[in-house]
């Protein structure tokens, strides 16, 4: 027995180890103190590294030289209040106007591509007014290596999707997403409400890779689980302070919350075509200070707030 405690000591250690870590955080004049409840910055990057040209291929991702530096593909806030209250996922779409420090204006994945994860988060706590505790990262391949790890995701789409952009074709029912596909189903924007709708899908999927991964079906299955694990800690960053028991606690919250969970996107208010930028959404002033303030005070955010809640 001491020596099975020893083996699953080690292993965790490894894990822990393996863990890519980032400085996400800096302090800043007039930065936000913490607050109730934990927020975490959830960032899926477009990173290639680590990519093979056959792997870029098959995941339809463009070279490196395509990416002309790494930008977010999706941001997200997960705020989990300290008490026994529901946790709330809110999309920020990529494409959101937001002042940048030393920058100016911009969309807010620039953040990302002018000062890395440091960056984002002091944009992102400057624009929503929140104290971000915990910083996650995947790239392009560490996102399919999982989704195929738990042996797929089940997604039911309510209409097909084809974009030929990233060889993506999918029928509109219940099936079965590969990591590829699903790579795909979070990324494309053949979509008919563009940005919008590409945060919902977001949203909809990491809460079904999240239930699947944390199902029996996975969790007591070492061919799925073992895989897993080890994709996980291969593909993900976090903030240089996080470690694996933070990552637990993360999946653990998130899956006993279950249909629970609240999910929206920043409530917006049209946009334009920016010279120099492209175009960009325009986030609605009152409804999104009233959303980010009771996250803040770690209290139920008014239905109102919520802009395509589920």
């Amino acid at each position: 027995m001491a020596g099975l405690v020893v083996l699953v000591a080690a292993v965790a250690l490894y894990l822990d180890f393996s863990l890519g870590r980032v400085p996400a955080f800096t302090d800043y004049a007039d930065r936000t103190a913490p607050a109730q409840g934990t927020n975490w910055l959830l960032v899926g990057s477009d990173s290639r590294d680590g990519l093979s040209p056959q792997q870029e291929q098959d995941l339809v991702t463009g070279g490196t030289a395509d990416a002309a530096g790494s930008r977010t593909d999706t941001v997200m806030l997960l705020h989990i209040p300290a008490g026994a209250g529901a946790p709330t996922l809110v999309s920020l779409p990529r494409d959101s106007l937001v002042p940048i420090e030393g920058h100016g204006p911009n969309k807010l994945n620039a953040a990302y591509a002018y000062g890395g994860p440091t960056l984002l988060s002091r944009t992102v706590e400057e624009v929503t007014g929140l104290r971000i505790d915990h910083y996650l990262e995947i790239g392009l391949g560490g996102f399919a290596g999982v989704v195929d790890a738990v042996g797929g995701v089940r997604m039911c789409l309510p209409q097909a999707i084809h974009d030929p952009k990233i060889d993506l074709t999918l029928a509109a029912g219940c099936q079965q997403l590969t990591g590829a596909q699903a790579l795909g189903f979070v990324r494309t924007r053949a979509l008919a409400r563009g940005d919008l709708e590409r945060a919902e899908h977001q949203r909809e999927f990491l809460t079904s890779l999240v239930r699947k991964a944390t199902s029996r079906e996975v969790l007591f299955n070492p061919v799925r689980s073992v895989p897993m694990t080890w994709r996980l800690a291969d593909a993900v960053t976090v903030a240089d302070g996080d470690h694996l028991d933070d990552l637990g606690r993360l999946g653990y919250q998130a899956s006993t919350a279950g249909e629970g969970l609240i999910t929206a996107t920043v409530p917006t208010n049209g946009g334009m075509d920016m010279p120099g930028v492209g175009a960009v959404l325009f986030w609605d002033k009152e409804k999104s200070a009233e959303l980010f303030t009771a996250l803040g005070q770690d209290r139920p955010v008014p239905r109102e707030a919520l802009a395509g809640a589920r």
